[in-house]
């Protein structure tokens, strides 16, 4: 027989470990920037992510401003970042609008050819650093097939929205909100290269260095 003193201890028990899940969980969730207008102050909040960039900026050749401008746009810096669900009998909760999630907003087939081209097979969609990497190599792809270079951040966004297939076909010349997303990725690039230059430093060998 349990006495009620033992029961007591139990519940609290259980009360603790229910608040450390909660806690360890969220300690592993990196919340979005409080001043996303600003990259060098994402980038003094999130140092990791300024390495990321960089990383994936001398390995691809797309510029930090650009992978973030896009990372910004597509899940606005939420690794969680998911697409609504369809409606069923306008009550209950369907299936995802699409594959796409984390902080790139990467459908699945996209992902999965990303992983075995660069070789980077655990990359997961809400690690920042593989986001970047990716949005980065997806640049550079755009830029070999669909002959989009790696500075022009509105033909890159509308690549990337439309798929390398799609901006071929020009699918995107009927939706306003595209390019209007494209646009807003365009202006969100240069301000942020414009920022960089405060708060970065370039060394005699071409590589950088944030400041503080």
């Amino acid at each position: 027989m349990i006495s009620a003193h033992s029961g007591r201890l139990t519940k609290a028990a259980g009360g603790l470990c229910a608040f450390l899940s909660v806690v360890l969980l969220a300690g592993c969730t990196t919340l979005p920037p409080a001043n996303p207008d600003n990259i060098c102050s994402i980038f003094k909040e999130n140092r990791s992510w300024y390495r990321a960039t960089r990383d994936a900026q001398y390995r691809w050749g797309a510029p930090k401003s650009l992978q973030m401008a896009i990372i910004r746009q597509e899940s606005g810096f939420d690794g969680d970042a998911k697409p609504s669900r369809r409606s069923l009998l306008f009550i209950f909760p369907g299936r995802r609008l699409s594959s796409a999630r984390g902080y790139a907003q990467a459908i699945d087939q996209t992902w999965d050819g990303y992983r075995q081209i660069s070789g980077n097979n655990g990359a997961e969609r809400d690690d920042f650093k593989d986001a970047a990497n990716f949005v980065a190599w997806h640049v550079r792809e755009t830029a070999g097939r669909n002959g989009v270079a790696v500075t022009d951040a509105y033909g890159q966004y509308l690549a990337y929205h439309e798929g390398w297939g799609g901006y071929a076909r020009a699918t995107y010349r009927d939706k306003p909100g595209v390019k209007a997303a494209a646009r807003s990725v365009a202006a969100t690039t240069l301000r942020y290269e414009t920022q960089l230059t405060r708060c970065e430093k370039v060394k005699g060998n071409g590589k950088t260095k944030f400041l503080d």
